[in-house]
Parts: structure tokens; C-alpha cells; sequence
């Protein structure tokens, strides 16, 4: 791991890395001393590590909860190579939505492609950020919507140390079994009218989750509406959950 940049405002430290060729950024309270939470957030498709809802919401889990936050590239987005499969299925799903079609086989396909290797890279992230000091080997949880909850329901399913779970905004086609082995709280969030992911493929992922608490939370409107409160709710469910 190699810190290319490091920032600080408003009591928050930001520090760019790589690890290897995979670039990523972590968040810390100014001034940290001693090991804390970590949550890990995937961003959406499309978006990127500093996208601005991701800055925004790392810097409130770490002034509201003091934990860390980490975020990294996924395949084909921000500083990552171009990525021709990836671009062909994103063309693709753009035409499906605006012909009013269903995408859910598309979204199927795309996690196939990419979330053995995530899952992979999200671990080794983890292993890297957890021996600095000011980290250590606290309690994880993870943020996900989207292409992030794609991605997310495999790394979670595969990973023991994250102690619960922030996801929503897709569907059931390609993540039944892995959500299945899913047995940490979960907090799951649905639109109600979303346009790219069908209602019953939300609800069905839902209902996969071998989690014993998990909570749906359905609100009005498209894929990109989510209200504002929900970010509230989850810094109350991962402080409760991961002890910060």
C-alpha cells in the first residue's frame, strides 16, 4: 500500500493510495490514535471512488461515528483502465432503459464478469488498511447501492469480517445464493418505482438474506431518488451495529 496524497479539512483526513495498480482513498478522523470501525463503501456504476455522494458520506460516518471509510475503483471506472466488456454491457443497459426493458439478465451478466475479482481486491484493501495504527483490526461494515450492492452481496458473503451490511438498489437474477450465506445485519433499500431494477427482483433479494435482522426500506420514486434520510438511518445502524 502507497500513499500518493493526503489532505485534511474540517476534521476529516483524506489520504490517496494504491495498492499495487488498484487506486483507492481512506478516511480518517484528523488526528486519529488507536484502532476503530471501518466501512468500506462501493460506489455506483458509473461513479468512482471521490464521486461526490461518496465524499460526502464518508466524511459523515467519520464525523458523526469516528470510524474509518475506504473506498476504491471498481473495474473500469475513475482512474482504472477502460474496460471494453464493461463498456459494451453499460451501452447496453442504457438502451434497455430507455426502451422501458428489463435489464435485470444484463446486471446478471455484469456481475459474472466482475465480482470474483473484486471480492479479491476488496479483501486485500482490508488486509492493507487494517495494519495501520490508527485502523487496526476493528469491526467492518459495509456501504453498497447499486452496482455497489452488486458487487457487495459476493464480497460480503465471502468476507467474515464485515459485521454488517448497508445494501440495496438491485435485484436477485445473479445473487441469490451468495445473499443467502449472508448472515450479518442488513439494512436494504428500495425504490419502489425503480426503473432499472424490477420491484419483485428487489423484494427477492430481500427475502434471500440468511441475515436474522435485516430491514427493508421501501420509498417512492426511481433508481436515483433516494431520500436524504436514508444516510441517517444507516450512520444510526452501523454506530449500533459496529459499536462506534
Amino acid at each position: 500500500m502507497r500513499l500518493t496524497a493526503e489532505t485534511s479539512s474540517d476534521g476529516v483526513r483524506q489520504q490517496l493510495f494504491t495498492l499495487g495498480e488498484l487506486p483507492g482513498v481512506l478516511w480518517t478522523p484528523e488526528g486519529a490514535v488507536g484502532a476503530r470501525p471501518l466501512i468500506l463503501m462501493g460506489h455506483g456504476g458509473g461513479e468512482h471512488k471521490l464521486a461526490p455522494g461518496m465524499l460526502a458520506r464518508a466524511r459523515r460516518f467519520v464525523i458523526e461515528c469516528g470510524v474509518a471509510a475506504v473506498a476504491v475503483d471498481v473495474r473500469g471506472h475513475g482512474e482504472r483502465p477502460r474496460d471494453a466488456a464493461f463498456d459494451r454491457l453499460a451501452s447496453e443497459e442504457q438502451a434497455l432503459v430507455a426502451a422501458g426493458e428489463e435489464t435485470s439478465p444484463l446486471l446478471a451478466d455484469f456481475q459474472a464478469l466482475v465480482a470474483r475479482p473484486t471480492v479479491t481486491e476488496w479483501q486485500a484493501v482490508l488486509d492493507a488498511v487494517q495494519q495501520l495504527d490508527h485502523i487496526g483490526a476493528g469491526p467492518v461494515g459495509y456501504w453498497g447501492l447499486s452496482l455497489g450492492c452488486g458487487l457487495g452481496v459476493p464480497f460480503v458473503a465471502a468476507e467474515p469480517r464485515v459485521r454488517a451490511a448497508v445494501l440495496g438498489l438491485f435485484g436477485a437474477l445473479a445473487s441469490v445464493e451468495a445473499a443467502a450465506e449472508i448472515t450479518v445485519p442488513v439494512e436494504f433499500l428500495v425504490q419502489w418505482d425503480d426503473e432499472r431494477v424490477p420491484r419483485h427482483e428487489s423484494l427477492a433479494l430481500f427475502d434471500a438474506f440468511g441475515s436474522a435482522e435485516k430491514t427493508l426500506h421501501a420509498n417512492p420514486g426511481q433508481h436515483g431518488e433516494v431520500p436524504g434520510f436514508e444516510l441517517d438511518s444507516a450512520l444510526r445502524f452501523f454506530a449500533r451495529q459496529l459499536g462506534s
